[in-house]
């Protein structure tokens, strides 16, 4: 019964609604409550994989082929969750139980297990207490903490009366001010077409986005593709004139890899103004290639640049998977930024609630540090 609630915890919990997420609360009483480790690592890894279900699709979309490779990373992905559930897991009651559940979830918000730290109970915390900042993740960590307790009946009654009371008053972040996200539907031709009309369509695209009152347009991931002289001049030209300032995502490459960033665009310059921490395991970043004496993938700069400064504005910006893992964000927020920027390149999700799961994270995070949002995100 415990397995069978975990893994209905995992699916509605993370089922791409911010509204659902303090559902994820009742993960540690499910937890503590199993008699046994064994019992106590089936119990994490339903929750875990039911959360991350969209893996295996998202995985085939992206590589072209069957379920056969997204099951395996899928269930490759669940080890470290399950890992480190299974082994804190204690038979002793008490203060014990519960400073072991604390350890775990550190271990899972920070890497190298955070790394795959999917479904982390933390993202609730903006749901639950929106706009307290530390001191509201600081509440949520003794709510978990309270629920892996012989009093976790209290505990569930009332983080279930804050989650009433939050979802009765629950408002979006607001757009920081000049801020305009331009979400596109270009499939997974974003970024691989690299002709000067796919270029000319993202200018008109900008342009629209200025006329609707937008002075910074944010663009998703990957948008411009290969950043090159050749299109940062095209781009800066066709700004002239304007005061227009533009992020969009591409990719730099070089002899020994890439970095997947954010560039900065204007009339005057163009720049890299973020490169990404986090790419995506095994897809994007490969450090076994350089383990090997390889070239290729993605480098991840994993805690390079949490901020950067855009318009006169501290920025903390997230590319794609850095939306579904915690430590970039309470990274970034360590550093008071003024707006939060997420964008992503989503069409390997199709048919998942990825996506979602992304946004709703990202706006769990916004909220409770009270903080404007702008994304960006091509399906």
């Amino acid at each position: 019964m415990l397995i069978v609630i975990a893994a209905l915890v995992g699916v509605i919990g993370w089922i791409g609604d911010p509204l659902t997420l303090p559902l994820a609360m009742l993960f540690p009483t499910l937890w503590a409550l199993a008699r046994s480790r064994f019992v106590a690592a089936l119990v994490a890894a339903a929750y875990f994989l039911a959360a991350s279900r969209g893996l295996p699709q998202g995985v085939a979309n992206f590589y072209g082929a069957d379920l056969g490779p997204g099951l395996f990373l899928w269930l490759v992905a669940s080890l470290a969750f399950v890992a480190v559930h299974g082994l804190l897991w204690t038979s002793r009651p008490g203060g014990g139980r519960a400073v072991r559940f604390v350890l775990a979830a550190a271990l899972m918000a920070v890497p190298p297990f955070g790394i795959v730290g999917w479904a982390h109970p933390l993202t609730a915390a903006g749901v639950l207490f929106p706009g307290w900042g530390w001191l509201g993740l600081a509440a949520a960590v003794v709510g978990l903490t309270a629920m892996t307790t012989r009093a976790w009946p209290i505990a569930a009654i009332v983080l279930g009366g804050v989650w009433l009371w939050s979802a009765g008053s629950w408002q979006a972040p607001t757009l920081p001010d000049g801020f305009r996200g331009v979400d596109l539907d270009m499939g997974q031709s974003l970024g691989r077409d690299g002709t000067l009309e796919r270029q000319r369509d993202l200018i008109a695209s900008v342009m629209r986005a200025e006329g609707q009152g937008g002075r910074i347009v944010v663009l998703p991931e990957s948008a411009l593709g290969f950043w090159t002289p050749s299109v940062e001049q095209l781009w800066r030209n066709a700004l002239s004139g304007s005061d227009l300032v533009v992020v969009a995502g591409a990719a730099l490459v070089d002899r020994q890899g890439y970095d997947n960033v954010l560039v900065e665009i204007s009339a005057q310059e163009a720049s890299i103004l973020y490169r990404e921490r986090m790419p995506v395991p095994v897809s994007m970043w490969q450090p076994w290639r350089r383990w090997l004496g390889q070239d290729g993938g993605a480098r991840a700069h994993l805690l390079a640049n949490p901020i950067v400064e855009l318009a006169g504005r501290r920025i903390a910006p997230l590319i794609c998977y850095e939306q579904l893992v915690i430590w970039p964000i309470l990274q970034s927020m360590l550093h008071r930024p003024d707006a939060i920027v997420a964008t992503g390149n989503g069409w390997w999700t199709a048919g998942t609630s990825i996506v979602a799961i992304q946004n709703a994270s990202t706006l769990a995070w916004a909220r409770l540090f009270g903080l404007p949002l702008v994304t960006a995100f091509n399906r």
